[in-house]
């Protein structure tokens, strides 16, 4: 997918601000009620041990700081699982996984799909998808 394309999917539900990331070509941010994402592509390879990828690289989904506390207002569904919307624990327990403490976890069911919980006996508080 290319950057205007990304863009224009997401201009539809909210307001699309570009940013920074380092080593990519573009990347952009938009808000809804309590959710951040972050879209980005074009990575580079500045140090010649992969290759450049043309097109989007990844897709974050952050909930705001404010909106922690409790379940989204927004569902973020992966394979019928509301992500956002019950604690991590059970989240976690639905999905298969049981990883007390750990911050940032990889889905070996869902290749290029990570997890972030910002606290311990919180709600997760991200969900990236790579490309």
């Amino acid at each position: 997918m290319s950057e205007r394309d990304a863009q224009w999917a997401v201009a539809a539900l909210a307001d699309v601000r570009e940013t920074w990331v380092c080593g990519v070509g573009w990347a952009f941010t938009a808000r809804y009620d309590g959710l951040e994402l972050l879209a980005y592509g074009d990575a580079r390879d500045r140090e010649g041990l992969g290759r450049d990828r043309p097109g989007l690289a990844s897709v974050v989904l952050a909930r705001c700081r404010e909106s922690l506390a409790g379940s989204s207002a927004v569902p973020v569904v992966l394979d019928g699982i509301d992500l956002f919307g019950y604690p991590a624990a059970e989240v976690l327990d639905v999905l298969g996984l049981d990883v007390p403490g750990l911050d940032v976890l990889g889905l070996d069911r869902y290749p290029g799909v990570g997890l972030s919980v910002a606290r311990p006996g919180s709600y997760l508080s991200e969900v990236r998808v790579s490309a």
